[in-house]
């Protein structure tokens, strides 16, 4: 079954975002961009390791570089339940 977002961040995931740089199959001179997101988990990032061996196996296009970011967007310590809200004016 699989989780949702929310309880991945609970879990300690992040929102990982890659740019995949590649040459063209038919063109080798040529650089394209595949941006790829997913919630992983930093610092190993196995999802993102993953994807780049499925990348290197599968795809024709052969990787030049990969650049990445993570960003945690809550943490178990940062959630709480809200049971109720204000509204001013």
């Amino acid at each position: 079954m699989p989780r949702t977002e929310t309880e991945l961040m609970l879990k300690g995931y992040g929102l990982t975002t890659a740019e995949f740089f590649y040459h063209m199959p038919d063109y080798a001179h040529v650089l394209n961009t595949f941006v790829w997101q997913e919630y992983d988990l930093a610092p190993d990032h196995p999802r993102l390791f993953e994807f780049v061996e499925f990348w290197q196996s599968e795809i024709e296009g052969p990787l030049h570089s990969v650049r990445f970011t993570h960003r945690k967007m809550i943490s178990p310590g940062e959630w709480r339940n809200v049971t109720g809200e204000f509204t001013l004016h």
